[in-house]
C-alpha cells in the first residue's frame, strides 16, 4: 500500500493491531485497555510478544515536532487528510497496540497477531478501504465462528487480514494469526500468560513503559547467528530476553535484559559488551564522538541475566540532530 489513506492504516493495522467481540467474552473498550487486557487476547504459543502505548508517544513533544516538521510537510498533509476521511485522529483516537508472533518450520512465521484498541466507526472506515482499492488488488471476506475475516491480497506481496470484533478493538496480522486471535477471545485457546517460556518475563517485564516487549530465543536462531559470526558465540548463553523504551524527565530510556540463567555466562556476555562499547567510544567522525552516545549505556551482570541500560537526554539527540544536518 503506497497511499496514507484508509487502506494505509488497515496496513498500519497489520503490523501494528489490537481486538474485542460484542457478543463473546468481553474485550477492553477504547483506552480503556491496560497492558496486561491486551497481552490476555494474544495466543500462547507466541515466541514474543510487544506492547506500544500511542497515546503516550503521540503526547511526546518531540514527536509531535517531527510530524510538522518542514521537511515532512506532505507527510503531514496526507496525514491530516488520514483523519478527515476515517475520523481517527491517531493523537486522540488510537490507544494501544499489542502484537506476538509464532514461529513456525525453520525461519518461517507460522502466525502474526496484531491487537489494536482505538475509537473509530466500521460504518465508515470499511467503505473507506473498499473505496481506496489498488489496482491488481484483491478484497475478499470470510465467516470465521461468528466474525468476518477480511482480506486484502495482491499478487506477489503479502496479504494483509483483519478483524472488526467491537466497537474499540481491531484484530490484524495474517490469517492464523487473526484467527488465534478469536479462538483466545472465545476461550477456545490459551492465552500468552499460560507460555511457560515467557511468563517469568512477562511477570518481570516494566509495563509501565511507552513501548515493552518479552521474546523467547529458539536454539536454531542462535545457532544461526553464532555460525555467522564466531565472536557471537557467548550468544548461545541466552534463552530470552525483555526490553523497554520510555519518556520521562525529557529523557529517553532504553533497557535491555538478556537471560541467561548462568551467572559465569552473564558475565562474559557483559565484558564482551563492555569491550565492544570501549572500542566503539573511541571512533571520530568529523566532529562527532561515538563516545558521545555510548557514555550513556550501561552493561551490567546479574546472577542470571545481562542488563544494558541506556539514558539519552533530548538535548543530546537535539544536538546529534544538529550535526546530522551540518
Amino acid at each position: 500500500m503506497k497511499k496514507f489513506t484508509a487502506i494505509g492504516i488497515v496496513i498500519i493495522f497489520a503490523l501494528l493491531s489490537f481486538i474485542s467481540c460484542e457478543k463473546k467474552p468481553a474485550a477492553p473498550s477504547s483506552g480503556a485497555a491496560q497492558a496486561n487486557d491486551m497481552l490476555s487476547l494474544l495466543p500462547v504459543d507466541a515466541q514474543g510478544v510487544l506492547f506500544i502505548d500511542i497515546q503516550r508517544i503521540m503526547a511526546i513533544d518531540a514527536v509531535d515536532e517531527i510530524i510538522k516538521e518542514e521537511e515532512n510537510e506532505e507527510s503531514y498533509q496526507k496525514y491530516q487528510e488520514f483523519i478527515e476521511k476515517t475520523g481517527i485522529d491517531p493523537k486522540e483516537d488510537i490507544y494501544s497496540i499489542a502484537a506476538s508472533a509464532t514461529k513456525g518450520e525453520g525461519k518461517e512465521i507460522k502466525t502474526v497477531s496484531f491487537v489494536l484498541n482505538l475509537k473509530y466507526s466500521r460504518e465508515t472506515l470499511l467503505p473507506l478501504i473498499k473505496e481506496n482499492m489498488e489496482e491488481g488488488e484483491e478484497f475478499t471476506e470470510k465467516e470465521y465462528d461468528g466474525f468476518t475475516i477480511y482480506t486484502i491480497k495482491k499478487e506477489g506481496e503479502k496479504e494483509v487480514n483483519f478483524a472488526f470484533l467491537d466497537d474499540s478493538n481491531i484484530s490484524a496480522g495474517n490469517e492464523e494469526g487473526v484467527k488465534s486471535v478469536i479462538d483466545v477471545l472465545q476461550k477456545k485457546r490459551e492465552n500468552v500468560f499460560k507460555n511457560d517460556s515467557l511468563a517469568a518475563l512477562l511477570a518481570d517485564a516494566n509495563k509501565g513503559a511507552i513501548l515493552w516487549g518479552a521474546f523467547a530465543i529458539p536454539p536454531e536462531v542462535k545457532e544461526e547467528m553464532t555460525g555467522a559470526s564466531p565472536m557471537l558465540k557467548d550468544i548461545e548463553a541466552i534463552n530470552a530476553a525483555s526490553l523497554s523504551f520510555d519518556y520521562k524527565n525529557k529523557s529517553f530510556i532504553a533497557e535491555i535484559k538478556l537471560l541467561t540463567g548462568d551467572p559465569d555466562k552473564s558475565r562474559q556476555i557483559a565484558d564482551s559488551l563492555n569491550g565492544l562499547k570501549m572500542m566503539g567510544s573511541m571512533i571520530q567522525i568529523q566532529d562527532f564522538n561515538m563516545g558521545e552516545v555510548l557514555d550513556n549505556i550501561e552493561i551490567t551482570a546479574g546472577p542470571d541475566h545481562v542488563n544494558i541500560y541506556a539514558s539519552f537526554p533530548e538535548e543530546l539527540l537535539d544536538k546529534l540532530k544538529e550535526k546530522e544536518k551540518k
